[in-house]
């Protein structure tokens, strides 16, 4: 499975690495990409939550923090983590709503 997907290291998960159109891809093929999809999918939500949590460590952080540039790296931290999370979330949606349409066809 590892051809069909590569490591983001932003992320810190595999994601889908297809090659050509999804309906040139065997039954089976396309069978094992999805549950390999719906292994990695379904621990997206635990690396969310641990992005939540160093936001929230940040925001502490933040919430005492007196040196002005400081204050500004850590608010640059909080907006990277929170655009790896909307991300993650973005492709925990998607393939999952590829994964239901391939299901209906």
């Amino acid at each position: 499975m590892n051809e069909y997907f590569i490591y983001d290291s932003r992320l810190k998960i595999k994601i889908p690495k297809l090659t050509k159109p999804w309906n040139l891809y065997s039954v089976f093929i396309q069978n094992s990409i999805l549950t390999e999809w719906e292994k990695i999918r379904g621990g997206i939500p635990d690396r969310i939550m641990e992005l939540e949590d160093q936001i929230n460590r940040k925001q502490n952080e933040l919430n005492h923090e007196e040196d002005f540039l400081h204050s500004c790296e850590l608010n640059e931290e909080i907006s990277e983590l929170a655009s790896i999370i909307n991300d993650l979330w973005i492709w925990f949606r998607t393939t999952q709503h590829l994964s239901i349409e391939k299901v209906h066809n």
